[in-house]
Parts: C-alpha cells; sequence; structure tokens
C-alpha cells in the first residue's frame, strides 16, 4: 500500500517568474484595488465554479488607525517601549476594532445577498459566512473559476473584488474567494528510484519493541572504498570513498525522544521540571483522526515517555467534526496529525496538547482555526505544519487575510510557527529563493529545517542546513559521469518575500522584504524521527519522518519550555529570536567537506581515469554550497548512490542570519536563558 508520496514542486516558469518579479512590497491595511490572485494569469482556467457550491468566506474589517495598531503590537516586543510584553487584552483591541455600527452594515450587506452569519471575531475585527457561489460573486461583483496549476487545482476570483453598497469601503480583506487546499510538510525517507518508504513496517510484521530496538541516531558509519564494475565487461569501472550512510540492514535511521532532548539540550532540564509542565501547545491540523491518542500513547509507552490523558489532550473542533470520518486517511493527514502529536510530546513531555482540527482543508479552514484559538485562548505557543501558496499563486486577499489574523495573535502574546516548506527555492535559482503562504507573513515565525548527523571520524554531532541531493553512481554500472542522474529530493524552504516588506525585527538584514525563516529545528528525513500511526485500521510503524513539518512542532514545544523557565508567557517568538546573540542559538555553519570525509571518487573508461570532488558529483543539481556532508548508499542492489546533507537548492547555510535555518535552532538552557533574560528559571510548579 502507498500511503503517501512526496512530489517534487516542478520550477517556476518564465510566465511566473515575470509575474511574481513584478509586485510591489506593502503592508495592506484595506482590500486592495487589484486583489485577483497572480496565479490566474498563469495557471489554466477550468471554468466557472458552479453557482449552487457552497462557500464559507471571512470578512476582515478595517481597522480604526490601522498604523497606530502596527506600531502598538511593534511596540509589544521593542524591549525598552513603556509595552515591553504588556499583551493586548479585550479593552486593548477595542480601541482599534470597528464599531458595532460599522459591524452591522457589513453584516446587513453580506444579508442582503443571502449570505448567512456564521460567527464574529471576539473584537469584531473579522465576520465569518456562508452561502453559495452566486451569492458570493453578487455580492463581491466578480466571478469565481476553478483553476489548476503544477498539478494542483484552486478556485480564485477572476474580477477585482468589493463588496458592494456603501459597505465596501469598510473590507479590509476576504478570506476564501480564493480557495486552495492546504498542504502537509511531511517528507518521507524513501527509495528515489522506487518512492517507497524506506522504513515503514505494519503491525502485523513487527513489534512495537522490535521497532524501537532497531532505530540508530547514527546515520553515518565510517569511511570505506566501495568498487562499482560493468557486469561482463573491463570498463568502466568506479571505486569511491567515503562516509557510508545506512549500512546497517538491521538497524533504521531515525532519532528517538531521548536522542532529541539531549540534542537540544533538553535532557537535564526535563529532569529539574521544565517539560512545558503548565503550558499548552496547540496543533492546526485538518480534519483529525480517531487513533491521534491511542497511537501517541503506545510511542509513549515504547519511548518512556508520559501517557495522554483527558487532562494533557483534546482534540477541538471549531467547525464540528468533518463529514468524511475518514478524511484526514483520504487526504493525507493523518501522519502529519501522529508527527506533530508525536514530536511535540517528545520535546514538552509535561506540556498540554491540543489539536485543533479544522472540518476541512482549504485556506480559510485554516485561518478559522487561528482566529478560533486566539478567540477562545487555547495556547501561548501553536505549530502548523502546513503551507497553502507559494507567493507566485496567492493573491494579496490571501496573504493580508492570513497576516490579519496573526498579527491579532501577536498582540494577544501567542507564537503562531509554521512551516517554511520543502521545496527549497522552488526552482527559482536565484539568491531570492521563494517562500510560502503564510510563513511569510511578519507576524508568523518561520520554522526551516537542519540535518542532525553523527561525525563517523571524530564523534560529536554535526549540524547541516536540511537539503538532500542525490545522485546516482551505479544503476546496473557505473555512471559514466556520475552527475548525469543527480537530483534534489527535498530541502527546507526560504528566501525574501516580494509582497511584504522587511518586519521591524529584520532591519539588520539585506534586502527589502521578509526574510524566511526564522528559526529552524530537524527537518531531514534522512536523519529523521519514528513514530506510529493507524489508517485504515492498520497500524504502521514508520522512521524516516521529516519535513519542516517535523521542525515545526520541535521548536514549539521548545518555546512551551521557554514560556514555562520564563515565568509567563514570551508572545511572538521571531522578534526575540532575531535579537538572540552568541551562545544563546546554536548558529547552523557552512560544513568544511575536507574534515568529514565526504564521497569522492574515480571513474576509469577508455579515455581512462577521471576524478570527482564530493561538489562535482552533483553538478547538475549543486548550485553554490559548496560544504556540506555526504554518504555512499546503496539502497538495494544494483544501485549506488551519494547522498548528500546541506545542499538546498541556490539557498546557502551561512555564518549568522540565512535562508535555510534562519537564525539557528535552539540549544537548551542558553536559548532558554536568552529569550527570556533570566539565568535561573522561575520556580516550579509543585
Amino acid at each position: 500500500m502507498n500511503l503517501r508520496s512526496f512530489v517534487a514542486k516542478a520550477p517556476w516558469t518564465a510566465a511566473a517568474l515575470l509575474t511574481i518579479t513584478t509586485l510591489t512590497s506593502h503592508s495592506a491595511q484595506a482590500l486592495s484595488e487589484h486583489n485577483v490572485s497572480r496565479g490566474v494569469a498563469i495557471a489554466a482556467d477550468q471554468g466557472r465554479v458552479p453557482a449552487q457550491k457552497a462557500q464559507t468566506l471571512t470578512v476582515f474589517l478595517k481597522l480604526h488607525d490601522s498604523a497606530a495598531f502596527d506600531k502598538a503590537v511593534e511596540d509589544i516586543y521593542t524591549p525598552g517601549s513603556p509595552t515591553f510584553h504588556k499583551f493586548f487584552k479585550d479593552e486593548d483591541f477595542e480601541k482599534f476594532a470597528p464599531t458595532k455600527a460599522e459591524l452591522e452594515t457589513v453584516k446587513k450587506e453580506l444579508e442582503q445577498h443571502g449570505l448567512n452569519v456564521v460567527s464574529v471575531n471576539r473584537q469584531n475585527f473579522s465576520v465569518r459566512v456562508r452561502g453559495n457561489t452566486s451569492q458570493v460573486e453578487e455580492a463581491f461583483q466578480t466571478e469565481l473559476h476553478t483553476f489548476g496549476y503544477n498539478g494542483r487545482v484552486f478556485q480564485a476570483h477572476v474580477r477585482d473584488a468589493k463588496l458592494t453598497g456603501s459597505a465596501g469601503e469598510l473590507i479590509r480583506t476576504v478570506s476564501g474567494l480564493d480557495r486552495s487546499a492546504v498542504r502537509p510538510q511531511v517528507v518521507i525517507a524513501s527509495n528515489p528510484h522506487t518512492g517507497k518508504p524506506l522504513y515503514q513496517k505494519s503491525a502485523t510484521a513487527i513489534t512495537g519493541g522490535q521497532f524501537v530496538a532497531s532505530l540508530s541516531g547514527v546515520p553515518l558509519a565510517p569511511p570505506a572504498l566501495v568498487t562499482y564494475s560493468t557486469p561482463g565487461a573491463p570498463l568502466p569501472i568506479a571505486s569511491y570513498y567515503g562516509n557510508q550512510y545506512d549500512v546497517n540492514p538491521n538497524l533504521i535511521v531515525s532519532y528517538t525522544p531521548k536522542q532529541l532532548q539531549a540534542y537540544y539540550g533538553l535532557s537535564s532540564l526535563i529532569k529539574q521540571g521544565y517539560d512545558g509542565t503548565g503550558q499548552t501547545v496547540a496543533l492546526v491540523e485538518g480534519y483529525g483522526y480517531a487513533h491521534a491518542a491511542s497511537d501517541a500513547n503506545e510511542a509513549a509507552t515504547l519511548f518512556g515517555l508520559p501517557q495522554l490523558t483527558s487532562k494533557n489532550f483534546a482534540t477541538i473542533y471549531p467547525e464540528g467534526k468533518p463529514l468524511n470520518p475518514n478524511a484526514a486517511d483520504l487526504e493525507g493527514w493523518t501522519t502529519e496529525i501522529a508527527l506533530d502529536i508525536q514530536s511535540a510530546h517528545a520535546i514538552a513531555p509535561g506540556a498540554k496538547i491540543v489539536v485543533v482540527a479544522s472540518a476541512g482543508q482549504d485556506n480559510e479552514d485554516q485561518i478559522a482555526s487561528l482566529q478560533y484559538i486566539i478567540d477562545n485562548k487555547i495556547a501561548n505557543t501553536v505549530s502548523s505544519s502546513w503551507e497553502n501558496d507559494d507567493e507566485i499563486v496567492a493573491g494579496s486577499a490571501e496573504e493580508d487575510a492570513f497576516n490579519a489574523v496573526l498579527e491579532q495573535g501577536a498582540a494577544a502574546g501567542i507564537s503562531f510557527q509554521f512551516s517554511s516548506g520543502d521545496g527549497g527555492d522552488l526552482g527559482l535559482g536565484t539568491p531570492k529563493g521563494a517562500v510560502g503562504v503564510p510563513s511569510n507573513s511578519p507576524w508568523a515565525t518561520a520554522v526551516g529545517g537542519t540535518s542532525i548527523l553523527n561525525d563517523p571520524v571524530n564523534g560529536g554531532y554535526v549540524t547541516t542546513g536540511w537539503g538532500n541531493d542525490v545522485d546516482y553512481v551505479e544503476l546496473g554500472s557505473p555512471t559514466d559521469p556520475p552527475s548525469e542522474f543527480n537530483f534534489f529530493y527535498a530541502g527546507a524552504g526560504g528566501g525574501e518575500s516580494l509582497y511584504f516588506p522587511k518586519p521591524f525585527y529584520q532591519k539588520s538584514l539585506a534586502g527589502t522584504g521578509r526574510e524566511v525563516p526564522d528559526v529552524s529545528a530537524l527537518a531531514d528525513p534522512f536523519t529523521g524521527f519514528a513514530i506510529i500511526f493507524t489508517i485504515d485500521g492498520q497500524k504502521y510503524y514508520e522512521a524516516g519522518i521529516g519535513g519542516t513539518s517535523l521542525a515545526s512542532p520541535i521548536f514549539t514545544a521548545t518555546w512551551a519550555i521557554a514560556d514555562q523557565y520564563n515565568g509567563a508567557p514570551l508572545g511572538f517568538a521571531a522578534p526575540i529570536a532575531a535579537k538572540l546573540k552568541g551562545a544563546s542559538i546554536r548558529d547552523v555553519l557552512p560544513t568544511d567537506s575536507a574534515e568529514v570525509n565526504d564521497v569522492t571518487g574515480t571513474v576509469y573508461d577508455s579515455n581512462g581515469g577521471t576524478f570527482y570532488t564530493a561538489p562535482a558529483l552533483f553538478t547538475g543539481s549543486l548550485y553554490s554550497q559548496k560544504q556540506f556532508l555526504s554518504g555512499l548508499w546503496n539502497p538495494v542492489q544494483g544501485e549506488g548512490l551519494v547522498l548528500s546533507f546541506g545542499t538546498d537548492s541556490s539557498l546557502t547555510v551561512k555564518p549568522g542570519y540565512d535562508n535555510v535555518t534562519g537564525y539557528g535552532e535552539p540549544n537548551g538552557l542558553p536559548f532558554l536563558q536568552g529569550v527570556s533574560g533570566k539565568t535561573t528559571g522561575a520556580a516550579l510548579a509543585k
């Protein structure tokens, strides 16, 4: 059974690049005059959306003095400000909120077109309505069409949208006119040739104890010489020397919770009680699945973690449960939810975990879940291991809607983390990279990715930015030249936004746009995490799980521990991380290939021998990252590969900030002290 597959994103077309590079950086405070999605210009129009199709919209109203609101939220995160860390209460929001009369004007206009009001946000910032396509088109004076692009299908409006009547002047932006399914950012360690997961076993084939016993947090073995010959012919012949990856057939490459706790410097802190106790980690998901708690509890038993009970675990359905109880299995969310719960519990075993599950998986569904968390004060730290669209496809209405709700969250002292994506620069191939939505929001904390490896010669850990290239050096016989069959597998998303300008906390960085990501954590599936999940009634054990889907809950759970250590919520993480210096954050640096036995080789053919350096093995896919790790890998008989670690498309790791790892990774006590400003923790709860 092929439960999931990783599909590499196709390179951007010239038309796409032209479209996105003409954007103007701005921070919109009202539904802009030109608000048609950029994807409309480059996607295939598949026709009008059926008139009676159900539609749900979230309509955001203009704030009173939005510039002052922006400044007030900025001041909350500016040390020395009189309002530093004084998070908004209801009365603070009321200073900027639309009046009841303005809200009623908007509601009345929407209702006159047959749209039914579902809910109004706590501060009257937004109103959620339902109706059908024809009612929405009439109310907003546009047409809704279905489009196809890069294998995806999405809905978008084709003429600039504006609410009819005087109410139109009161609207800031609208979510739901443009609809696309958000995508979990899970990447599985798979055989590059077959696409099949490397380490997936059903509970009928292996016991949980056997699975755990086989896990190895040692991806690389000492260097060795490997020779490939041509059956029945003297040439070509090839000899390669270097580190080896995944050489023991009895072991599975993945980290356990205890190993991750040790790597992130949390083991002794957890023993002291700094384990997230008293904190809540919210996970924004699609659909939810019935076995989430039982699967997580089996993992907890096997890995020595506390059990999840009704006191420290809950699933909330803000829109009600999905109509199809198997929706998570069908849409690929089951593995995502299992990964999020089990990795968050591994890092902060004392924290409460709340799954906030939407009834659907469109951008508007997820925005409703984010708003629900704010309005109901569910948690102070939130992980969303998904992305909606890339900036190339997303329109201003969609981006501004996410930004509006996330700014509310920052004002209220909530840190919303988002995966930065798994497609590197999305094929753009320039230093600017490419960013996704909503991790590009200035009010989101974008989480990039790393690879955690062992140094097989000198000992200890070697950490790189996450990016894997694969090079076939044998396909039945040696490949000549070896770089003929190499390609980019996956890597952390990042780059510079061409829509949002640099936020206040990134003023020292180069460029003009919001830079992504802010921070990072483990994401490489080839140095990944192990989980347990149930699909169609069958339980599976799987290792080699990664993607920035893993990085986001790891950082979010660490932030919960930071809140506990601080003795009060720290709020929005991104501006705090941007101020960290020295030992308070682990800066991920380029790796000196010469010191870590990267793979090199010589291919002998009728013209003699040709020596290939480590970078030369990846000339077809490697951009400018010349310092990385690599290992010889033979996943099946007759296939020899070299797998790289730290080659993330055109994105490169460098000292200080970079678009693969942001400012770096959390690193235990120095990180907690750096973000809190405290040298000793708050008193522990009894």
